[in-house]
């Protein structure tokens, strides 16, 4: 099917029956909590007033008054489809939603079909939902692009990745990215004091104390989904009891923990381990540790953690502490041959050591100043007397011809030229005052002008 085609009506099709005013979603009682406490107004969403104070973009979308596409960017729980319903239910728009997990390029053309008939005959627009759109195939988000430019429909597509990364160009340059935040501390509290009074919610039924009250703020970390999941968990343990009451041991009776936020093939996955590593390079032992035990948790696999520690021996540790590559190169051959959740404490013990070590970013330095002159095209030509001699006629090319062996001389150092004519005296490696750099301080120096005569 060409692209033309998506937006070329059948006027062999029915129309679609006439439409009247948008109508409220019934929620059935028997919906978990946090469907049934879901905002039915602008006025009842807790957080993201960047977004949404008097004026900001997505109050006007939702008011009608902006009707842009919009790329909505967030960490789950922070109001994503509840924002994309209100777009719709607020102005009066018929509502689609897909999701990336489930749809093809197929539902996605079918609902643009019947949102362009629904245009022309009933002037009817459609919001097009579509969550987690960063699991759409490039294929599928090209599908969208014609709709989206003229308007057929107005996407509102979730993501928890950054899109810049998971969202193609075409899309992102037609749409409106906003940038949803963690709710506060103080906003999950709201919403669970408002879930426990609500005739939707638990209608005043039940209290929670303080302590529980602070324990499922906690498991929430800016979550309303997790935190309204919680409390409902812990009300249902609460009424088997016959108990009015939710206290700290009801709530961590039937909460084990808080599930990590992590997501280890989105941004959340750069931006942990980006910290971690800075935190090994910043020698904060115990951050370093943090991270780490989040990426194990979160399932990450142990060879990645074992690379990045390899690589982060020689980038910001390397002669300073010539054991870090050792205990780092032990560590990964340890989780390859142990597995986990063993391979834990070899990922532990390398993170310890590099944390503490002294550190010194000399080693990349020098390679990449050196790889910087070879790509400007400071080479050269090697010198005769280093070429290879060992062939038929090499002599009469003057090939290996003078060259000195250093290790006639007691020293094991002579005076001998080895880089090519144009990168003579050119210094790439400068170690530190650090670590065990701090005595190739002092001999690099030395070696140099032997070698140089100098």
């Amino acid at each position: 099917m060409q692209q033309d085609e998506l937006f070329t009506v059948n006027p062999h099709v029915r129309p679609p029956d006439p439409v009247g005013a948008p109508v409220e979603p019934v929620v059935p009682p028997g919906s978990p909590l946090a469907v049934r406490m879901r905002p039915r107004s602008l006025d009842e969403v807790v957080g993201q007033q960047h977004l949404l104070r008097e004026g900001a973009p997505l109050r006007r979308l939702v008011e009608g008054a902006a009707p842009a596409s919009v790329l909505l960017y967030g960490p789950p729980g922070t109001g994503k489809t509840t924002l994309a319903n209100l777009v719709s239910t607020a102005t009066g728009r018929r509502f689609v939603a897909l999701s990336a997990l489930s749809a093809g390029v197929k539902e996605v053309r079918g609902v643009i079909q019947e949102a362009q008939r629904r245009l022309l005959y009933n002037s009817e627009n459609t919001v097009l939902f579509i969550d987690e759109v960063h699991r759409f195939s490039k294929t599928q988000q090209d599908a969208l692009l014609g709709a989206v430019e003229d308007r057929t429909v107005l996407l509102v597509a979730a993501t928890t990745e950054n899109p810049s990364f998971s969202v193609v160009s075409p899309l992102l340059s037609r749409s409106l990215v906003l940038q949803l935040r963690p709710l506060t501390d103080e906003d999950v509290r709201g919403l669970i004091q408002r879930a426990l009074a609500d005739e939707r919610g638990l209608g005043g039924e039940l209290e929670l104390t303080g302590e529980a009250e602070d324990h499922l703020v906690r498991l929430a970390s800016g979550d309303a989904r997790r935190a309204l999941t919680a409390l409902e968990a812990a009300a249902d343990a609460a009424a088997a009891t016959e108990h009015r009451t939710i206290d700290l041991a009801t709530v961590e009776s039937t909460v084990d923990k808080a599930a990590v936020r992590y997501d280890r093939d989105g941004d959340q996955h750069y931006d942990v381990i980006s910290a971690f590593i800075k935190s090994i390079r910043g020698s904060d032992v115990d951050a370093a540790l943090h991270y780490l035990a989040r990426m194990i948790e979160a399932g990450e696999d142990p060879r990645f953690l074992a690379r990045r520690l390899v690589v982060h021996a020689s980038e910001d540790i390397g002669l300073a502490d010539p054991t870090a590559l050792q205990a780092a190169v032990a560590a990964a051959h340890a989780v390859q041959f142990i597995g986990m959740p063993e391979g834990r404490l070899a990922l532990a013990q390398a993170t310890i050591h590099l944390a503490t070590a002294p550190k010194s970013n000399a080693v990349v330095t020098a390679i990449d100043s050196a790889l910087a002159d070879v790509r400007a095209g400071r080479i050269g030509t090697v010198p005769p007397h280093l070429r290879d001699g060992h062939y038929a006629g090499a002599a009469k090319l003057g090939n290996a011809q003078g060259y000195r062996y250093p290790h006639d001389v007691p020293e094991g150092v002579l005076r001998q030229q080895y880089p090519p004519d144009e990168l003579a005296g050119r210094d790439y490696y400068e170690p530190t005052q650090r670590g065990g750099e701090r005595t190739l301080a002092d001999r690099v120096p030395k070696l140099r002008r032997t070698i140089r005569g100098e």
